[in-house]
């Protein structure tokens, strides 16, 4: 296995343990696994989780503003609003609606 697979199943891995019903943001999961800088990265490991398995809940991951900036990844322009609302996540104007409220912070979450 290549390096960027093994550092992408890490990063499926946390985004697994999102529970449903709360979000994470791709710099809070690049901080967790100690590249600070790296939520390009788990961006890019979003993009590509699709067909990964098990199942990686990648509509969980928004951006630091709680913005769905990765909706465009999903098949269908309001795809990724619609899992999050099946979750109740109250969406609105592309952003996640109490989103301090309902950020999961992976840091703090779990011990990796």
């Amino acid at each position: 296995m290549s390096r960027e697979k093994d550092i992408y199943e890490v990063i499926y891995d946390i985004v697994r343990l999102i529970p449903k019903g709360r979000v994470s943001s791709y710099g809070a999961i690049a901080a967790a696994i100690g590249m600070k800088s790296g939520a390009r990265l788990v961006g890019y490991a979003m993009n590509h989780s699709h067909d990964a398995l098990p199942y990686v809940p990648a509509h969980r991951v928004v951006n630091r503003n709680g913005l769905l900036t990765g909706k465009h990844h999903f098949g269908s322009e309001d795809a990724m609003q619609k899992l999050l609302e099946q979750e109740g996540i109250k969406v609105e104007n592309d952003g996640v609606v109490d989103f301090e409220k309902i950020f999961w912070n992976p840091s703090e979450e779990i011990s990796l």
